[in-house]
């Protein structure tokens, strides 16, 4: 019986048949696997894989899948609608989103940019009413600059983001690839004369 959320998100952001079909898998993975804390990813893995064979590894210490659409689908709107049902259905409310390169990045945050043309959210009702806060590279900056450094909200995106790149690094590296590396970057420090080596040196722990 697909869930209810699954119904009302498809409907909402008009999902196409692929985009519907990952949210009602992301839903029965979801049933047989809850997101909470504390869950054995071993456990995870074997009964996700008793019905999803080609999930073999997590490659990572924490259930980690990845939904494979062809190009033009969209996957930036499938994104939208599996944190609103991760939101809805499961009370999730932080989510750590990561751009490859600085285009799309500046794409993704129009994107979730809340009452814009292509907002991924728009006709999700509880969104409407409390939008999301979508926090940057510069507006968390600002955010710690103005006092807010220790919010909690602010250090779990933070966490999020750091463990991300550990786990993204363990795995590149086992793998012959490059190694992953988190530094914030204040907005005013970025200027046409420096290079990113410079900045990630001067502003990296």
């Amino acid at each position: 019986m697909t869930n209810r959320h699954v119904n009302a998100i498809a409907g909402r952001l008009s999902l196409r048949p692929p985009q519907r079909r990952s949210l009602e898998i992301l839903d029965r993975i979801t049933e047989i696997a809850p997101p909470k804390k504390g869950a054995d990813p071993a456990a995870a893995l074997e009964a996700i894989r008793s019905e999803y064979p080609s999930v073999t590894d997590f490659e990572r210490e924490f259930p980690s899948l990845c939904f494979a659409l062809a190009t033009g689908v969209g996957k930036t709107r499938l994104m939208g609608a599996f944190i609103s049902y991760l939101h809805l259905a499961h009370g999730i409310n932080n989510f750590f989103v990561l751009a490859p390169n600085l285009t799309i990045y500046n794409k993704l945050i129009a994107d979730f940019a809340p009452n814009t043309p292509k907002d991924v959210f728009r006709g999700i009702a509880e969104f409407a009413t409390d939008a999301p806060e979508i926090i940057t590279g510069d507006t968390y900056e600002a955010k710690a600059g103005g006092g807010e450094l220790h919010d909690p909200v602010v250090l779990a995106k933070k966490d999020a983001a750091d463990k991300w790149c550990r786990n993204a690094s363990e795995y590149a590296a086992a793998h012959g690839a490059k190694l992953w590396r988190y530094v914030l970057i204040p907005r005013d420090a970025i200027a046409e004369n420096m290079t990113l080596a410079a900045l990630a040196d001067r502003f990296g722990s």
